[in-house]
């Protein structure tokens, strides 16, 4: 650990969230860690949240920002769904989180991926079923788990169309760590813990 290390240095928060879609139904997937600064102050949060019965979205940024905003969408919904009669769209929860995220530019830190529904979703590979779908998802947020510093914790995964929404947990003790893809490297602790080589002789 760099003990000359300045702990009020910028540093890089993240996340990894990620939607697929499928033939009938969509795939949301996202990590787990959330960062307070340069420590993890939670390692299995839940970043997708219900807005309606058939729409969700993950939250990135600001925790307290992408929150405020996804409770704020939630409540103006269900408002319309009792003034119009019928459930809201896609596209009203959209453009629910638009207004609300451009009004507050200034002062929000955040970004979210909206998804749900199954009526005005379009496969993007031929052929792909649900378990593929959700497959990718996994491996995608896995990939970023052990790659990036800011993911981390759990995948967690919801996945909608006709039939409704099913939520999956995947522990981080059960995912692929992907060293298999990086090419050998010879570590610092492994040069100083192999047995010492004969010197050359000085004549």
């Amino acid at each position: 650990m760099d003990l000359n290390m300045n702990v009020n240095a910028p540093h890089s928060m993240g996340t990894t969230i990620i939607g697929v879609t499928y033939n009938g139904g969509v795939v949301l997937g996202a990590d787990s860690r959330t960062s307070t600064g340069m420590y993890v102050a939670n390692r299995a949060s839940d970043k997708i949240t219900q807005l309606t019965d058939n729409v969700y979205v993950c939250r990135s940024g600001s925790a307290a920002d992408s929150q405020i905003v996804s409770d704020y969408v939630r409540y103006f919904l269900h408002q319309h769904t009792i003034q119009v009669g019928q459930p809201a769209t896609v596209k009203v929860a959209a453009n629910l989180i638009r207004l609300l995220s451009y009004s507050n530019k200034t002062c929000f830190k955040l970004a979210l991926l909206l998804e749900g529904g199954t009526n005005t979703k379009v496969a993007w590979k031929e052929g792909m079923t649900k378990d593929e779908a959700e497959r990718l998802v996994v491996k995608a947020v896995s990939l970023a788990i052990a790659r990036d510093g800011a993911s981390g914790g759990v995948v967690r995964t919801v996945i909608i169309n006709s039939e409704g929404v099913t939520r999956n947990f995947y522990p981080g003790d059960k995912l692929q760590l992907w060293h298999d893809e990086l090419e050998p490297q010879n570590s610092l602790l492994d040069i100083l813990n192999a047995p010492p080589s004969p010197e050359p002789m000085n004549i």
